[in-house]
């Protein structure tokens, strides 16, 4: 097992901000950039921003560092231009008395915790593709199924329907980059859950996975974390990373795989 350090902290942050950025560059792409992304560099803070995707996941801010206090400034003016609230995501690694206390002075203050996981990817992790379960199978999502795809996160993540399309159409652009992975995972041949994996420098994170709600408890998000670890191992990754809430059922599962928590965020919202 490696030992955490601020370097290997650093290294896992750094794959995760790599995947949010890679994600939204490729919708910032798209014709007239109807999501309206935009993504900034302030000091060592990558802030993201997508006008048309309300809700924290995209708007958000990592990477923030001691000795950034003076990009606060600049960070706090760039999303009231955009009118979209502030969400930093502070890891250990990073913080120190004077970067929350900058915080707090300028009108802000820690709303809740994030869990990161990881492990390397040994033989003592996940060597194979077998399931226990029988009645799971997982395979490769392909290019004609992110309907489907988008079904099953909105209905895993209780979203609106309406969101179904745009869902679709903002993971369908990346299906052609090697850096990403879509899976979906049937249960007694019916589609029941899909789980992505992106992959870049050596470290594979699991960027996402939802199952829908009526087939949860059966084994299917666990089934997905195998899969894509089995895959982060065929493409030589060192490390496997993840997110999920504190004490939750996804970073349960992703113990149960094999990961350890590396370290939990703070998050930092404005009053």
């Amino acid at each position: 097992m490696s030992i955490m350090s601020k370097a290997l902290a650093v290294q896992l942050e750094t794959s995760e901000i790599d995947m949010l950025h890679s994600r939204l560059s490729e919708i910032q792409k798209m014709k007239g950039n109807p999501m309206n992304v935009d993504i900034q560099t302030f000091g060592n803070a990558t802030a993201f921003t997508v006008k048309n995707i309300p809700g924290p996941s995209f708007n958000t801010v990592k990477g923030l560092k001691d000795g950034d206090e003076d990009q606060l400034d600049k960070i706090v003016h760039f999303y009231k231009q955009k009118k979209i609230p502030i969400r930093f995501e502070l890891t250990p690694a990073h913080t120190s008395s004077d970067l929350l206390t900058s915080l707090n002075e300028a009108g802000f203050f820690h709303n809740g915790f994030h869990t990161t996981l990881y492990a390397p990817l040994v033989n003592t992790i996940e060597t194979h593709n077998e399931l226990t379960e029988e009645l799971i199978t997982v395979r490769t999502l392909r290019k004609d199924e992110f309907d489907t795809y988008a079904k099953i996160y909105t209905k895993g993540f209780q979203m609106p329907a309406s969101l179904t399309a745009g869902i679709a159409q903002n993971n369908k652009i990346l299906h052609h980059l090697k850096n990403w992975g879509f899976y979906i995972a049937s249960y007694q041949n019916e589609p029941a859950g899909i789980g992505v994996l992106f992959t870049k420098d050596g470290v594979a994170t699991l960027a996402a996975a939802a199952t829908f709600p009526h087939l949860r408890k059966k084994g299917i998000h666990s089934a997905l974390i195998k899969h894509r670890i089995y895959q982060a191992q065929r493409q030589r990754c060192q490390f496997i990373v993840g997110q999920a809430t504190f004490g939750s059922s996804s970073q349960n599962n992703m113990e149960r795989a094999g990961l350890s928590i590396a370290y939990t965020k703070a998050i930092w919202v404005g009053k």
